[in-house]
């Protein structure tokens, strides 16, 4: 149990490190940010209660924000995906519900399954971060793109971290 929370510890650490030092800098004309960050909150076990979601959405948004020094803005989108998460997850539940102590990834259930998941909860953390950054109606289609394009890009790296994650079973 306690090698388990820090192992999440670290990782939480790396990631918002990653995301500060490193995809915070890489822009493509200003138009496309990728947020890793999120695979954090994707990650979480099934079992992982709604209330410790959102306080860990929360702290994970305001870490974020101190390293981009955007006032809330992270904070708030990333709540937003935690609150939606469940929501989510009752959505697409397989029919034989989730099994227990089992993760959201692409080797347990699978890479459709995994793909809708993270990109509609990938979707609404950036389509509430770009509008809320924006705060322009005039500016909706122009934001609306560039939330679809860092969306599509966050994708990629989330879709890279769950290949370097994938360990094959002893049947295959």
């Amino acid at each position: 149990m306690i090698v388990t929370v820090f192992k999440q510890v670290v990782i939480f650490f790396l990631l918002v490190l990653f995301q500060g030092l490193i995809l915070n800098n890489i822009e493509f004309g200003s138009y496309v940010v990728p947020f890793l960050y999120v695979i954090f909150i994707l990650a979480l076990p099934f079992e992982t209660p709604n209330w410790l979601v959102l306080i860990i959405g929360f702290v994970l948004g305001l870490t974020v924000d101190s390293f981009t020094n955007t006032l809330g803005m992270h904070t708030s989108a990333t709540v937003i995906m935690a609150f939606c998460r469940a929501y989510v997850l009752k959505l697409i539940k397989p029919r034989g519900g989730y099994e227990f102590s089992s993760k959201p990834n692409v080797q347990m259930m699978g890479l459709s399954w995994y793909f809708l998941y993270a990109t509609v909860l990938v979707f609404i953390h950036h389509f509430f971060l770009f509008y809320i950054e924006s705060f322009k109606i005039s500016q909706f289609f122009y934001t609306f793109g560039r939330a679809i394009a860092s969306v599509f890009f966050t994708m990629v790296l989330v879709l890279i971290v769950q290949l370097f994650n994938y360990k094959p079973s002893a049947k295959e």
